[in-house]
């Protein structure tokens, strides 16, 4: 029968293990996710709080037009953005918006169709990087951050 002091070792070495993998994460503070399907948005929220606990603030967006309200709103520290949304919007032609709003920072987009060809179309209109939807992950989101802003 194990004692409750064992189990409150594995608590502390699980919380421990948590912190440490925060620690190694680049820093954000705030972050906008936009997507027009909410499954996908609370996935990719639910991938963010596994990563950072609640030390991020995430905000959600479902259109082009509230992403560049959300962006005008307050400077996010990265926005995620769904390769299409509804109801004919895709992220070659949202990214402008979002630079013409003012926001410079790096623009993730996630796509369920990443294609070579695709890829060079939205690393072209601005996009930092693109990763396929069934990849968001915290390892994939891991990497993708230590590539854009560097080890923490």
């Amino acid at each position: 029968m194990a004692s409750s002091s064992s189990s409150s070792g594995g608590d502390y070495l699980e919380k421990k293990s948590g912190l440490r993998a925060r620690r190694s994460l680049p820093a954000l503070n705030d972050v906008i996710v936009v997507d027009d399907e909410n499954i996908d948005a609370d996935r990719m929220f639910a991938t963010l709080r596994v990563m950072y606990g609640y030390d991020v603030t995430v905000r959600r967006a479902a259109t082009a037009g509230a992403a560049v309200d959300a962006v005008i709103a307050r400077t996010p520290d990265i926005v995620f953005l769904d390769d299409i949304l509804k109801p004919s919007d895709d992220a070659a032609h949202t990214i402008p918006f979002l630079r013409r709003a003012g926001y410079n920072g790096p623009i993730v987009v996630i796509s369920g169709q990443v294609t070579r060809s695709r890829r060079v179309v939205l690393l072209a209109a601005g996009a930092t990087d693109v990763i396929h939807k069934d990849d968001v992950d915290s390892v994939r989101l891991s990497e993708v951050l230590h590539r854009i802003f560097g080890d923490a």
